[in-house]
């Protein structure tokens, strides 16, 4: 709920302020602002899960049930339709003035972006698949890289802040093509809302149909992130390759 409504708020902001109130690098600093809050404050609870395909990636590693994935997963999706709803109410009087009542996916006064992720006009879907699949790889990557206790990890204490930053760098960085959902939470939701409130079933069939890709690349994209991570990172600092320098020191030492 905390990353949904900063950035959504944001990129309400931005558009319907037609670029008077923030810019493009305001909606990546209130994504990571969003995700920062989000970890310290359910970090205790659940371990933070916001993002389902870093929760279906749990599961396909073990680490946690198929009924408690179906509830982070529920809960998430529940969160972020909530958000989605807030921020229209938040913003319905900007909305409404600024399409004149007519909200549409596409054309000049478009406002359907405000709420989910679309690809560039000069995308393809394949471009767009592996544009958001090579983000939540990164994202990936990084979690692992932040949180791995076998490795570098950093002090717990700002672990929600640098997973925050490194949502920004994603944004910085890869969010030209599609607008980086890396999260089936942040996007589908969301999507639903629109068609709900006003928007119509356009935000499906728009751009050939590509509401599917920012819920399948991102799943794709974090299980070959941990794939990725293991292969470079984690095996090459296994318990067993410490031993022999554990043990020239403790040998030192001795002498």
């Amino acid at each position: 709920l905390f990353t949904q409504v900063f950035g959504l708020s944001s990129v309400a902001q931005v558009v319907l302020g037609k670029g008077n109130t923030g810019q493009y690098l305001s909606i990546n600093i209130a994504f990571g602002i969003g995700v920062t809050l989000g970890i310290y404050a359910a970090g205790k609870i659940s371990g933070a899960h916001m993002n389902a395909a870093i929760t279906v990636t749990q599961c396909v590693l073990g680490n946690i049930s198929a009924k408690t994935l179906v509830a982070y997963v529920f809960g998430q999706f529940l969160g972020s339709f909530l958000a989605a709803a807030t921020v229209f109410a938040l913003y319905y009087d900007a909305l409404y003035d600024y399409t004149k009542g007519n909200f549409t996916v596409t054309g000049p006064t478009a406002t359907a972006m405000i709420f989910s992720t679309y690809p560039a006009p000069n995308v393809s879907l394949q471009g767009a698949f592996f544009s958001e699949f090579t983000a939540t790889v990164m994202l990936m990557v990084g979690i692992l890289v932040i949180h791995d206790e076998k490795n570098n990890a950093a002090v717990k204490g700002a672990q929600p802040m640098l997973t925050g930053i490194l949502v920004l760098g994603i944004g910085l960085g890869m969010g030209l093509n599609t607008g980086y959902a890396i999260n089936p939470s942040r996007d589908l939701p969301p999507r639903i809302f629109t068609a709900i409130a006003g928007w119509g079933m356009d935000v499906f069939s728009a751009d050939h149909a590509w509401w599917w890709i920012p819920v399948t690349a991102p799943t794709l994209g974090s299980l070959f992130g941990v794939l990725l991570y293991k292969l470079c990172i984690d095996f090459h600092n296994q318990p067993g390759h410490e031993a022999e320098p554990e043990k020239e020191q403790a040998g030192t030492e001795t002498s």
